[in-house]
């Protein structure tokens, strides 16, 4: 798929490593997406919410009944530590893996791609929306 096609058929994105301080680039891109009208899962074990919705520890913390409708996994966190989130969204049955910008991961990028997963590493799922559709 391309990224194109990506954005326009998912619209359920949990974003890990989400920031409730105003100046983070995941604090930012999770305000836009909401704006864009897609669905948001926040996961950060130390907030307690965002934007009004409830946040979770990680990806298979989220209530089965919404984590089952998750079909991006938008990350925001050190290359280091994406390998056990694309374990836990290959487990939750995620749909693509959306490594920020200046995230890489090549062993997390092949095991995900292994599992059928979309992976689209270092870029910015809002900066690539507001691209197609000039918002």
């Amino acid at each position: 798929m391309t990224i194109s096609e990506i954005l326009e058929v998912y619209k359920h994105v949990a974003v890990v490593g989400v920031s409730e301080k105003r100046g983070k680039p995941s604090h930012s891109v999770t305000k836009y997406l909401i704006h864009a009208g897609y669905t948001i899962y926040p996961v950060n074990p130390n907030l307690h919410s965002i934007f009004g919705i409830p946040c979770h520890p990680s990806l298979l913390e989220i209530p089965a009944e919404k984590r089952n409708l998750i079909e991006i996994v938008d990350i925001f966190r050190k290359p280091e530590d994406v390998e056990p989130i694309v374990d836990q969204a290959i487990e939750i049955g995620a749909k693509v893996i959306w490594m920020q910008l200046g995230i890489t991961n090549d062993a997390a990028s092949d095991k995900a791609k292994e599992a059928g997963l979309e992976v689209i590493q270092n870029r910015c799922i809002a900066v690539e929306h507001n691209l197609l559709t000039g918002r």
